[in-house]
């Protein structure tokens, strides 16, 4: 089969494409995987407590990754767990104890010595550990591949170390950590696993840190003493009237229950207001003309009410009297009485002459007044 300079262009650029790819996603899986290809030896390690160490964990020398966490198994014997004389190195008998058997590799240029100190060590503040493995001068001869480093020995005392119990040393600073925003208290916190850790982190750091934290604390003991005192009022305010509040929350645990008996009422009356409501909105949409209208009318006649407030003042004053008057004749219910006390006129005969007319009378009725 023959190509054409243009096909075979384009087939050499697809070979090389696909072999880049290639060796950029093997690179990729060796990275995520720790795939390597330097040899490995295996070595076990006991340790009392293995919380939070998980499989593919780093296993570090001086910082240096040099292999990873292969398996994790329980032990719980004290012959798996201290070794066969069941002692701590000091000749003192240990009690019953549960503990952990880590599995790791090493590259195999790292030599491991017999008396190797292998501590459980925070990677990160999410939680992730790692292994590290130091090895002092004059620690034994190499261990032999395969071997197992004991919690403790009587040659080299302790050997392996439990993670730095983070829960315990938190809870310890949780009054100061309160006060500090979440930036410091990360910082903070770093400042202390590194410290107790031993990884070189600055103590005098974490001192200042703390001496800032409390000199914060201390310069509000004025507003601290004040919400004591006021909490204190409100406290002693609550337990005096202890009987109110109890019938308080028995008479609305009543009033809630009595809610509850009447559920199907209420809901039934929250659907006539909703019939209500639109019954409402429609009788306004055909009046809302007439009453801008009217709302318009009644402002003209409140200005005009208000031109003639001397006049309305005076009527407002003589309306009691009035009242007064007609209820002195309002004495029979449905009818008024009148008594004709003065009377006067004049009578015209047409042609003939006009006569006056005058009645008067004393009677004391016609005297009140």
């Amino acid at each position: 089969m023959r190509f054409d300079s243009q096909t075979r262009n384009d087939l050499i650029k697809l070979v090389i494409f696909i072999a880049i790819t290639s060796l950029c996603t093997a690179a990729l899986v060796a990275t995520i995987g720790n795939i390597t290809l330097a040899s490995f030896s295996k070595y076990s390690a006991i340790v009392g407590d293995a919380t939070g160490v998980n499989k593919g964990d780093d296993v570090r020398i001086d910082g240096v990754k040099v292999g990873s966490v292969q398996d994790i198994k329980i032990l719980d014997n004290n012959t798996s767990c201290y070794g066969s004389d069941n002692s701590d190195g000091a000749g003192s008998t240990l009690p019953t104890k549960v503990c952990a058997q880590l599995t790791f590799n090493v590259q195999s240029d790292q030599p491991i010595d017999q008396g190797t100190v292998v501590t459980i060590k925070y990677r990160n503040l999410v939680g992730q550990r790692y292994l590290a493995l130091t090895n002092e001068v004059g620690y034994g001869n190499q261990l032999n591949t395969g071997g197992t480093i004991p919690i403790s020995s009587k040659q080299y005392g302790v050997q392996t170390n439990p993670a730095l119990d983070l829960s315990v040393l938190f809870d310890g600073f949780k009054p100061l950590f309160a006060g500090l925003n979440p930036a410091d208290l990360n910082q903070f916190s770093m400042e202390i696993i590194q410290v107790f850790q031993g990884e070189g982190g600055s103590l005098d750091s974490l001192l200042t840190h703390t001496a800032s934290l409390t000199q914060t604390v201390a310069a509000r003991d004025k507003v601290i003493d004040s919400l004591i005192g006021n909490l204190t009022s409100v406290l002693n305010t609550v337990g005096n009237r202890d009987q109110q509040l109890n019938q308080l929350i028995t008479t609305f645990r009543s009033f809630v229950g009595g809610l509850k008996d009447d559920r199907q009422a209420i809901v039934g009356s929250l659907h006539n207001i909703s019939t209500l409501s639109v019954q409402t909105a429609d009788l306004l949409n055909g009046i809302s003309d007439p009453f801008a209208n009217d709302v318009h009318y009644l402002n003209t006649w409140s200005k005009s009410l208000v031109g003639q407030r001397s006049e309305l003042d005076s009527e407002l004053q003589i309306i009691p009297w009035k009242f007064d008057k007609i209820g002195g004749t309002a004495t029979y219910k449905a009818w008024f009485n009148f008594y004709l006390c003065h009377f006067g006129g004049r009578v015209i005969i047409p042609g003939v002459a006009t006569v006056p007319v005058n009645y008067n009378t004393n009677a004391a009725r016609c005297s009140l007044g």
